[in-house]
C-alpha cells in the first residue's frame, strides 16, 4: 500500500469525452456538491472501464477519484504483483490524475518492481541501459508494461514504466 505520484498533465485523456466530460461540464459551471460528485463518480468509471479494456481488472477492483487533488484510490485483489502494479501504473498514466493510493492486496506476492517517469529524450534501450546495465533488456521492460504500452517505441515524457526485477 501507499501513494504513488504522477504528472497530472500527462497521460491518457479519459475525461473529455462522454458522460465524463458533460459531469465534468457540470460540476464546473455549477458546482454543487452533487455536481461535483457526479463528476468524480464519472471520472471513476471512465478510469476503471479503461482498466478493464486493459484486460488487467480483479472481479473485486474498486476505484475512487478525487478531482480536486486529482488523487485517484484503487482496490480490489490482484493475481500477482505484475497486475498490481500494472493497474496502479493504468490508473496514474491518465491525464488528470497526478497520485494513486494503492489500496489493492496480492494473491500471490513477489518483489516489486521499480517506478520510472519517462524524460524527453528517453528510449527502451536507453533506460534498459541505465536500469540493467544492458540496453539490450529493453524488451523486458516492454513487456513488464504490455498492455499500456503497443510498441516500444511510443513513450512519451511523463509517462510512468513499471522496471521489473531483473530475472
Amino acid at each position: 500500500m501507499g501513494l504513488f505520484s504522477f504528472i497530472k498533465d500527462a497521460g491518457e485523456k479519459l475525461f473529455g469525452t462522454g458522460e465524463a466530460k458533460a459531469a465534468q461540464d457540470a460540476a464546473t459551471t455549477n458546482p454543487t456538491a452533487d455536481n461535483v460528485a457526479a463528476a468524480n463518480e464519472k471520472a471513476a468509471a471512465a478510469i476503471r472501464h479503461y482498466i478493464t479494456t486493459l484486460n488487467l481488472a480483479p472481479a473485486d477492483l474498486g476505484v475512487s477519484f478525487d478531482g480536486s487533488s486529482g488523487v485517484v484510490t484503487v482496490s480490489g485483489t490482484a493475481a500477482d504483483q505484475a497486475s498490481k502494479e500494472r493497474i496502479l501504473l493504468a490508473a496514474g498514466n491518465v491525464q488528470g490524475v497526478g497520485e494513486v493510493q494503492d489500496n489493492m492486496s496480492v494473491s500471490s506476492p513477489e518483489p516489486e518492481a521499480v517506478f520510472y517517469t519517462v524524460k524527453r529524450g528517453d528510449t527502451l534501450s536507453a533506460i534498459a541501459k541505465t536500469q540493467y546495465g544492458n540496453a539490450n533488456k529493453y524488451m523486458a521492460i516492454f513487456e513488464a508494461n504490455k498492455p499500456m504500452l503497443s510498441h516500444p517505441d511510443k513513450i512519451y515524457p511523463g509517462q510512468v514504466l513499471r522496471i521489473p526485477p531483473q530475472a
